[in-house]
């Protein structure tokens, strides 16, 4: 007696269909067509997790230069300010003080300039 496979691949076929429920038109109810979207989400998903962290450094790099140039000083300026002032504050939590804790941020500022 021969094995037959029907049940296996209709569970296959199953779990592809919930995984890619909610995708556009073909995408989510023909078997070929959601196997390629899903495997594509999946390469996005991994390329995505790594240009996330570079997006979010080139917004804490924007809102320190934005901060900066208020109090008459270039991003690059800044930074090397506070490595020679020996001020080790990543650019996360420098940014948080320039939208946050505008004051503070005005003192690290001129700690750069006294150092400068």
């Amino acid at each position: 007696m021969r094995v037959k496979g029907a049940s296996q691949s209709n569970q296959k076929r199953k779990k592809l269909f919930r995984i890619t429920k909610g995708y556009w038109g073909q995408r989510k109810n023909v078997y070929r067509r959601a196997r390629e979207a899903y495997l594509a989400a999946l390469s996005r998903a991994y390329v995505d997790r790594k240009r996330k962290k570079r997006d979010f450094r080139r917004l804490w790099i924007t809102r320190i230069s934005a901060a900066v140039r208020a109090e008459g000083m270039s991003y690059s300026v800044f930074m090397n300010g506070l490595k020679k002032a020996g001020i080790t504050l990543n650019r996360k939590m420098l940014a948080e003080l320039a939208v946050y804790d505008t004051q503070g941020f005005k003192d690290l500022v001129a700690k750069v300039k006294a150092v400068n």
